[in-house]
């Protein structure tokens, strides 16, 4: 088992296993309310993100990606943590809402290009926190 350190964007611990995106989805319009990628256009159509550690460069979307990823959290069909390159404003306030009006807490982080790289689709991975710092134990 390898372990990489990203960088705390929300709290949280999560397990499960990896679906990596091609490109980015947005959760306004892009997941539905089976957990499942509802964008047609998306190369991942039909995935389910329910429960796994979605893993994608950045987010893509509308500001009501917020609310609708605060619902999937509400509902448990969100997906159990998310790793990107590049902190995301949108995404991270969904989580913080679903935090502070239902106590359901799902962790973002940031990693490297590089560790981005080297994260692969289906393998099982934890994201636990230590301060400012995610490590992330791939196994």
């Amino acid at each position: 088992m390898s372990a990489m350190t990203g960088w705390r964007v929300t709290s949280g611990n999560a397990e499960g296993p990896v679906l990596k995106l091609s490109e980015p989805v947005s959760f306004w319009g892009g997941i539905g309310p089976d957990g499942r990628i509802i964008d047609v256009h998306h190369p991942q159509h039909g995935a389910e993100v329910t429960g796994r550690i979605l893993v994608m460069r950045s987010g893509r979307g509308s500001s009501s990606g917020t609310y609708v990823l605060a619902e999937l959290l509400r509902l448990g069909i969100a997906p159990a943590g998310i790793i990107l390159t590049e902190p995301d404003g949108i995404i991270a306030t969904g989580a913080l809402v679903a935090a502070e009006l239902y106590d359901v807490h799902m962790p973002i982080v940031t990693v490297s290009e590089q560790d981005y790289a080297a994260i692969e689709d289906g393998v099982t991975l934890s994201i636990d926190m230590d301060g400012d710092d995610a490590i992330i134990a791939l196994g």
